[in-house]
């Protein structure tokens, strides 16, 4: 257990921010599954872009249980402190600050993992955040810059003195991207120089790979991000191996059907009839991938556009396996050979 602000999270396991992606179907999942924390999507420090399709969903908080954690993203102090208290008015519990994001779109306004190339800036910008809200505010780093400008340590001890109350850390630079191996041995020397929670993130993929990466850093908790797509199950595996030292057993298919299900229910409702088949397609392919389903559900999905299409396939696939799944209570029974 460790605190954020007041609040003690209970579990060890975080879900990462991610564009796109931790909308809020897919974070109450990954709670349901003992996520400690869900972080939402990036929203945009520019409140004037918040009637946008993409910012109205990402904004939207309908009956979410948990903390309510928003992380925003941009590069002007002022805006970003108006971000922030404008999205505790609309019930943010906790203010997650991006600037970590490795991605050229971001990185071209001098935000995400940009800032990280001024101090200055970076220590301007948590110290508005942070004086202009009553709730704690987190942030999430790279290692640095590039591998000839790991200025990670500098950052976090200027977000511990500026207030900042946990700091996640993606093991890699801003340069890296996604490639090659995190560093590890970084966000241990973080985690020795600051006194307030750390979170370690990249390629964290197994239960046996969260336990290692826990004690080779120290980290209080360790951050999930694409590992997660399409497995839920993740956090609950990992939390279980933590506590008890065990593997639990993966899910059987018929515990996978029901959640696609229930997932695609969700998104459908959350996005409405046009977007919501769109937005699902990605998520039911991740599930096709990791559980190596057969590619042909993923294709049909990604070829029709109407809620009761895209459900009334999915029951059909597993219906061939043995598999009937119902759409009113989300039940699955495993028929008779």
């Amino acid at each position: 257990m460790f605190q954020i602000g007041p609040y003690a999270i209970d579990k060890p396991t975080i879900l990462a921010p991610m564009a796109g992606i931790t909308d809020l179907p897919f974070r109450s999942l990954c709670r349901e599954f003992g996520a400690g924390l869900a972080v939402s999507e990036m929203v945009t420090a520019d409140t004037k872009l918040w009637h946008s399709r993409k910012s109205s969903f990402r904004l939207r908080h309908d009956n979410e249980q948990g903390l309510r954690s928003v992380q925003i993203a941009g590069s002007d102090p002022a805006l970003m402190a108006e971000a922030a208290r404008q999205n505790v008015a609309l019930g943010a519990q906790i203010i997650d600050i991006n600037m970590g994001c490795p991605a050229k779109k971001v990185c071209k306004r001098a935000a995400g993992s940009a800032l990280l190339r001024d101090e200055k800036l970076v220590a301007d910008i948590l110290c508005a955040v942070v004086d202009a809200v009553d709730v704690p505010v987190t942030l999430k780093i790279r290692t640095g810059w590039s591998p000839d400008e790991r200025n990670g340590i500098t950052v976090a001890n200027i977000a511990e003195s500026a207030g900042i109350a946990a700091l996640a850390v993606h093991g890699r630079t801003r340069a890296c991207r996604f490639k090659g191996d995190a560093e590890y041995d970084t966000i241990a020397a973080i985690v020795n120089a600051v006194n307030i929670p750390v979170f370690a993130n990249g390629d964290i993929s197994t239960p046996k790979k969260a336990r290692q990466v826990l004690e080779k850093t120290g980290a209080q908790a360790v951050m999930i991000g694409r590992s997660a797509q399409g497995n839920p199950w993740l956090f609950r595996s990992i939390n279980h191996y933590l506590s008890r030292g065990e593997q639990l057993p993966q899910p059987q298919e018929e515990d996978i059907a029901r959640v696609m299900l229930r997932h695609l229910t969700g998104i459908h409702h959350f996005y409405g009839d046009f977007l919501g088949p769109r937005i699902a397609r990605k998520h039911m392919g991740w599930y096709c991938k990791t559980w190596q389903l057969d590619n042909s559900l993923s294709q049909s999905l990604n070829g029709l556009s109407t809620p009761a299409e895209q459900t009334q396939t999915l029951q059909q696939f597993f219906l061939q396996r043995g598999i009937t799944l119902t759409s009113n209570n989300n039940s699955t029974r495993k028929q008779a050979a």
